[in-house]
């Protein structure tokens, strides 16, 4: 999932008579919510977190939690692409920065299927670019580092896995991903 329109969340700023910008920091760079992508607070305490400092009522809140995330788009191609390495026996991996929340997401999406295994910083305890993400990764996927592939927006995502000896690919709003993958991928599944 990728946010293509900010509006609905810009809508809540001028709601709340705050600066552009102001509640997606209040929702993603808090303090509480890398606790709750750590496992270290329910997803619920987190959201309760949010409403007080937002100042929300619990209908304002259930709204916010709706609206918040209406302007992510899933990738249909990513995911076109990603169904045809299965098929052709690749094992994909998901290594996520999120709370236990994209668990359903996912499920709601109908891809959890893609992602064998399925990673997220909140039942793992740990983050990316934390080594220690990589290698929990690494282990259930059964694979060495030089034969996996990790891809990734972030420059310090793409930094830690390099480090670990993982093929490291970044990933840019635009680019050919499959011939990007392509050199890195072997005959041999």
């Amino acid at each position: 999932m990728k946010t293509v329109d900010y509006a609905p969340r810009l809508a809540w700023d001028d709601r709340l008579g705050l600066p552009h910008g102001s509640v997606e920091r209040v929702v993603h760079n808090s303090g509480t919510w890398r606790q709750a992508q750590t496992g270290q607070m329910l997803v619920e305490d987190y959201w309760q977190d949010v409403a007080a400092t937002l100042k929300l009522d619990a209908a304002d809140l259930t709204a916010l939690r709706r609206d918040f995330y209406a302007g992510d788009r899933l990738d249909a191609a990513l995911v076109d692409l990603l169904r045809g390495y299965r098929a052709d026996g690749f094992q994909i991996a998901l290594l996520s920065n999120d709370s236990s929340e994209l668990d359903a997401k996912l499920q709601a999406l109908g891809i959890t299927d893609l992602f064998d295994p399925l990673v997220i910083s909140a039942h793992i305890g740990v983050m990316k670019p934390d080594a220690r993400a990589y290698e929990i990764t690494l282990a259930r996927l059964g694979r060495p580092a030089p034969e996996t592939i990790f891809v990734d927006d972030m420059p310090a995502n793409i930094a830690a896995a390099s480090a670990l000896g993982i093929h490291a690919l970044r990933y840019v709003a635009g680019m050919h991903l499959a011939g990007a993958l392509e050199p890195l991928l072997t005959d041999e599944p």
